[in-house]
């Protein structure tokens, strides 16, 4: 049996595969149950298609990351400019292959966040390039072409719902019927879109009872239009610790200490 602060509460993990370890581990040595399932799943495109788009585009002035996915993808593709991540993970993600990050949050992991500094506040006619998926937010662009800045994009990578098996979404049902999964993480608006459209009628009622646990006030207020009722978290940020440290407040759930919604 496992211990610890987590002990006997199941924790379902949306993430990425690829992504996902970390957060597992984190869990797990909390004497959690992590249950991984997740509702994304990152495609990178064909370099040559990446490559035949970059070279019509001009030389940017400053390049913007909206991930880690668009740094690993994406990296070789931003010029000489400034380069920029829109939080934390992306940063370091950045400073892994060697680079020096020129623009950052001074808190926060998102667009709001990073338009709100200095270096992007005046950008008339300076060159942006945003490197993401092949669907983002427009807020980014939207504002910087506000500003007088010139943006284009870079896809590099596509997001798509995973195909399952119908034994491992049945699988998932079993489990939510059986009591295991008091907590979902769920790390962006489309991961939850993905989550709901995934997972059988049946389970609905249970996700909706279900905490769920994010670092995006985006993700709850959708989560509410979606669920009207559903318990939330929100965490302070994206990061492992954070979201273990979201998960830890719930408290662990045992035979003498009932779930709390």
């Amino acid at each position: 049996m496992n211990e610890g602060p987590l002990a006997g509460l199941g924790i379902l993990v949306t993430r990425p595969r690829h992504q996902a370890g970390a957060l597992l581990a984190a869990i797990e040595a909390q004497g959690g149950n992590a249950i991984l399932f997740p509702t994304l799943e990152i495609v990178p495109r064909s370099p040559a298609d990446i490559r035949a788009d970059a070279v019509r585009l001009g030389a940017p002035d400053i390049t913007i990351f909206v991930s880690p996915n668009a740094v690993r993808y994406g990296l070789e593709y931003a010029g000489c400019g400034a380069l920029t991540a829109i939080g934390p993970a992306t940063a370091a993600a950045l400073e892994a292959a060697g680079r020096t990050v020129d623009i950052r949050p001074a808190s926060g992991f998102d667009s709001e966040h990073l338009l709100a500094e200095p270096a992007l506040k005046n950008v008339v006619g300076k060159v942006v390039r945003i490197i993401r998926g092949q669907k983002g937010r427009d807020l980014l662009a939207e504002t910087l072409r506000s500003r007088g800045a010139l943006v284009d994009f870079l896809s590099v990578y596509d997001r798509l719902p995973p195909a399952y098996a119908a034994e491992e979404i049945e699988a998932i049902d079993a489990q939510w019927r059986a009591g295991r999964i008091d907590v979902v993480t769920v790390m962006s608006t489309e991961s939850l879109q993905n989550l709901l459209a995934l997972l059988p009628q049946s389970c609905r009622k249970q996700l909706a009872e279900t905490r769920l646990v994010t670092p995006a006030a985006r993700v709850i207020k959708e989560a509410l239009d979606l669920l009207p009722g559903i318990p939330t978290t929100l965490a302070q940020g994206p990061q492992v610790d954070d979201m273990v440290l979201a998960i830890l407040e719930l408290g662990s759930k045992s035979p003498d200490k009932p779930d709390e919604h």
